[in-house]
């Protein structure tokens, strides 16, 4: 059967051959069947296959070629739709899931940029929207990396600085803001004890679980275990007068408070070996500057607040064998008691009001108008502290290694302080520094924790409630060149009694705790412009720390 390339190629939209196309060559006196032969280029068809684009080569009408064309691109068309489509939705999840994370690599506002003029805004401010105070600046300092530009943020800083005596909230207005915690602890203590420790009624039955609603029993597997055994033995530790249960409650006699980074791992390890000292349950509680406000991780928002009694119920091992003592009736072992002494090593306890926004009244200054010291010092104002400091800039970087969590390198590390740097500059030019320090928002838009580090105004704000021979500090630097010395201070400073040698060798010659890890020391030191950066941003600073301490060590000339 003969037809000619017009006539097939019609056909083709509707009728694709089985058959294909051979080209006749010897067409003259042939004619199409279907056209007649009008002008047309006749052409074989046989059982033999032909390629079709011969045939769209050949053809000279080219307003007719596109249905074929289309037919024949139909695959690949929808290919390339539907992968379009999945391209976009994966940008979208993309965009959505950085946006949430904060790992867009399109600048965020909040990165660069002041606060708002107005503080009443940040009342009642949820987590999500805390960093919605900060506007684009003209300059991203980020990947500035020259060190004239960013001594001029830092001079700025300087300048600015200004160590004002904080005024201490009286009682009364303590006592509003944390009605219930002021109904639970006392103001009186047992008489012979170091602790502050004192009886409450407990009026529940041998089958209550006293422990049911405790919420570090509950939000957390790993101190179940802990809670499993203080369940079975509870009962064995009241205490029963005319009918009625007494459990004792107990509050620490001395904490360590700060800060991270610094050593208080290791300085926990070795004081919880002295057979006098006890320790919560759980090594940092973080009651009083975070889980009493609802807050486990901030990124995850608020929880239900944790009552003081879930705190009181982490001392309980401790208070059960000072009850076994207050029981005896051996004089001996009434002397023994006295000698027992409880701590806790929150190393957030001196540092971190970043909650107070969110739940206390906003001055008109910016400023926290009640702080973790003054409720301590209400309850317990004898207290003792134990501040571990190092050289700021070496734990800015340790620090900065520790919690990052991708990317981690000297360079990621130096372009962190600069934008951190920016950040609390723009504070400093429309607050104070104690504004500053303690500015939620600031501090969780801060790539680095960069306030952690001004170890003065914290120390200076504890002086405001506490006597300066309550407080020890010490230097890292020591501790490790010497630890036998400083767990000496450490001895003396909560009048512990005498070690035997084998004691002794037990808690200061162990490992140290909580050391560099292999991944990170790998990734070598700061680079040298970020530690000269840091050491002219912590100077004021450290000098300031060093005259309040009348000690010269702690302006880390040497490190």
């Amino acid at each position: 059967m003969r037809h000619c390339i017009n006539c097939c190629i019609h056909l083709l939209p509707n009728d694709l051959h089985r058959q294909c196309f051979r080209y006749n060559h010897n067409h003259n006196n042939q004619k199409c069947p279907v056209c007649k032969g009008e002008n047309r280029i006749p052409l074989y068809t046989d059982s033999k296959q032909m390629k079709l684009l011969a045939v769209l080569e050949v053809r000279t009408d080219h307003s007719e070629s596109w249905n074929g064309f289309f037919c024949l691109k139909k695959g690949k068309l929808c290919s390339l739709i539907f992968g379009l489509i999945i391209m976009t939705l994966v940008m979208a999840s993309y965009v959505l899931t950085g946006a949430k994370r904060g790992l867009l690599l399109i600048p965020s506002p909040f990165h660069y940029g002041a606060f708002t003029s107005n503080p009443s805004l940040m009342d009642n401010e949820s987590l999500s929207d805390m960093k919605d105070h900060y506007q684009p600046s003209k300059i991203n300092i980020s990947y500035v990396k020259d060190y004239p530009s960013i001594k001029l943020i830092i001079d700025t800083i300087t300048s600015k600085i200004e160590f004002v005596t904080r005024q201490r909230p009286d009682l009364e207005e303590l006592k509003k803001q944390e009605p219930h915690m002021f109904s639970v602890i006392p103001n009186k203590f047992l008489p012979n004890s170091k602790n502050p420790c004192w009886y409450e009624e407990y009026r529940g039955n041998t089958t209550t679980d006293p422990y049911t609603t405790n919420s570090y029993a509950l939000y957390s597997k790993r101190f179940r275990t802990i809670f499993d055994y203080l369940r079975k033995v509870f009962w064995n530790h009241l205490y029963h007068y005319k009918d009625k249960h007494y459990r004792l409650r107990c509050l620490p006699h001395f904490y360590i408070i700060g800060q991270p980074k610094c050593g208080t791992t290791d300085l926990y390890d070795r004081l919880r070996l002295h057979p006098d000292v006890r320790f919560s349950a759980i090594k940092e509680p973080h009651w009083w500057t975070r889980k009493r406000f609802g807050i486990i991780r901030l990124r995850d928002g608020f929880h239900d607040r944790y009552p003081v009694e879930d705190y009181l119920d982490l001392f309980d091992l401790a208070a059960h064998q000072i009850q076994g003592v207050l029981q005896s009736e051996a004089a001996k072992e009434r002397s023994r008691m006295n000698n027992i002494i409880i701590g806790e090593a929150s190393a957030s306890t001196m540092w971190d009001n970043n909650a107070w926004i969110f739940f206390y009244d906003n001055s008109s200054e910016g400023e926290p108008p009640f702080l973790i010291q003054d409720f301590i010092h209400a309850f317990q104002p004898n207290a003792k502290l134990i501040i571990m400091l190092r050289d700021p800039v070496e734990r800015l970087y340790s620090d900065y290694l520790y919690f990052a969590s991708a990317n981690k390198s000297a360079e990621d590390f130096h372009e962190k302080v600069a934008e951190s740097l920016q950040l609390f500059e723009n504070c400093m030019l429309d607050y104070s520094l104690r504004a500053c320090v303690y500015n939620n928002t600031l501090n969780n838009a801060m790539p680095v924790r960069l306030q952690v580090g001004l170890y003065v105004v914290y120390l200076l704000d504890w002086l405001t409630v506490f006597d300066k021979d309550q407080i020890l500090v010490l230097r890292l630097e020591d501790h490790a060149s010497n630890v036998k010395y400083t767990m000496h201070m450490v001895f003396q400073f909560l009048d512990l009694g005498p070690l035997s040698e084998k004691q002794e060798a037990l808690i200061t010659k162990s490992p140290a705790s909580n050391t560099r890890r292999p991944e990170d020391r790998s990734l070598g030191p700061m680079l040298p412009t970020t530690k000269a950066i840091l050491r002219d941003f912590y100077r004021p600073f450290n000098t300031k720390l060093a005259q309040v301490l009348f000690d010269d060590a702690f302006l880390w000339k040497r490190t």
